[in-house]
């Protein structure tokens, strides 16, 4: 529709031009001089809308691409980290060869859980009749801006991204999330699944894919929301610690016993009427298995245990049994805060992370085992307790209590998020 309006006012000018070379013929001096003097302002404002009309449209144009970058860079920001790139993704959006674009630039404002992502394009268009008057060129600016908002109620999370049923109940499980939401990460349409008796009672359930529950098996308060976005992994930028050489080999706990952090090779098993206290600091448990039997004891706080294999096999892994008295609290500080548990990244998908101590199975931070099969049953009802659940896939064997108020636990919040456009 602009191209025909700008047709028709050049036909217009071209019907224009030959009255006035007519009148220019004309004898009496005056009438030509007087109409040879009007056309120059008439000319000119002819010239300053059609000028006008096509800036106008490049500046709608760069004004759209503008938005769709911000809103594709906030999409980068909420799944990922790393450097915005806000002039290529302008370029593929904005494709009008007759604007110049000189400056893509872009910017991040934080502010507790959201995130302000802003996008200045500025370019400028050459003018069709307007550099007769001397102009040469109009400039164009596009501004946009987009909002993040990320909720931090999550408490389980399944980062699978296509396993079916990759949050589970079953039989007559009874999970409470005290406050807070669970996540599966899957795009199955199985994503999350509650059979059985089994009851799930949380603030939400959210999943990427779709779940498979009945409102016999779940209460919220806020409902149950499928077709998410994947939820970012908080604790995705944290590093293994490194590590050499072993403390101890095989160590194996059937008394009293107190170590300090180290390199523990082959696994550390905690038998009936042991008691292993843990001082506070980071514990490598190097292949082998971390084991807990029931009648054990295991207590420490400000602790990290890291399980992963110095051999890239026999992989570290869990085991708590029903029984076993487990209190662990995660370090406030340092390159592990908020951590009790910490898996190894390159460990296969589907190491057994065993949890089932019950309800004298008390951690205090986050059990983040990217790759592990968490099987979790246990954890303390209290509302001052704290615990964070973050694995490829988790199944809730028996009742469970997963509390979140994690003020005082250096943990990282995580949650939905909420894409939006400002300007």
């Amino acid at each position: 529709m602009t191209a025909l309006r700008t047709l028709n006012k050049t036909s217009r000018i071209h019907q224009l031009m030959k009255c006035f070379r007519r009148l220019g013929a004309d004898e009496g001096g005056s009438f030509a001089t007087f109409f040879a003097l009007a056309a120059v302002p008439l000319l000119g404002f002819v010239g300053v809308s059609v000028d006008y009309s096509r800036a106008l449209a490049s500046k709608s144009a760069m004004q759209g691409a503008a938005d769709a970058t911000a809103l594709a860079l906030a999409k980068q920001i909420s799944e990922t980290s790393g450097t915005l790139q806000a002039q290529p993704t302008f370029n593929a959006l904005f494709t009008r060869p007759d604007v110049q674009v000189t400056s893509v630039s872009s910017s991040v404002a934080s502010s507790g859980n959201s995130d302000l992502v802003t996008v200045i394009a500025e370019g400028s268009i050459s003018t069709t009749f307007l550099h007769i008057l001397g102009y040469s060129a109009i400039p164009l600016q596009a501004r946009s801006s987009a909002s993040i908002a990320t909720d931090s109620d999550g408490c389980v999370l399944a980062l699978d991204a296509t396993a079916d049923s990759a949050v589970s109940l079953g039989g007559s499980t009874n999970v409470n999330l005290n406050s807070c939401t669970v996540y599966s990460n899957s795009a199955s349409t199985v994503a999350l699944s509650a059979s059985g008796t089994s009851t799930l009672n949380a603030e939400a359930i959210g999943a990427v894919g779709d779940v498979s529950i009945s409102s016999s098996n779940v209460v919220t308060t806020d409902g149950i929301h499928t077709h998410l976005q994947g939820i970012r992994d908080p604790y995705a930028d944290v590093q293994m610690p490194p590590f050499s050489g072993c403390t101890d080999h095989n160590l194996n706990v059937k008394a009293t016993m107190t170590i300090d952090p180290g390199v523990y090779c082959n696994g550390i098993s905690v038998n009936a009427g042991g008691t292993l206290n843990l001082n506070p600091g980071v514990y490598i448990v190097d292949r082998g298995t971390f084991a807990v039997n029931g009648g054990g004891t295991v207590v420490g706080k400000g602790v990290t245990i890291v399980f992963t294999s110095s051999t890239g096999s026999n992989w570290a892994d869990v085991t708590i049994n029903g029984n076993a008295s487990v209190t662990l609290t995660a370090p406030i500080g340092g390159a592990t805060a908020g951590l009790v548990f910490f898996a190894d990244r390159n460990a296969p998908k589907g190491i057994a992370f065993k949890l089932n101590g019950g309800s004298s199975q008390i951690l205090g931070g986050a059990v983040y085992v990217p790759t592990g099969a968490v099987s979790y049953s246990g954890g303390a009802a209290s509302s001052a307790s704290c615990t964070q659940i973050i694995g490829d896939t988790v199944n809730f064997t028996g009742n469970s209590s997963v509390a979140i108020n994690c003020s005082g636990y250096a943990t990282k919040p995580f949650g939905a998020t909420s894409l939006r456009l400002i300007s």
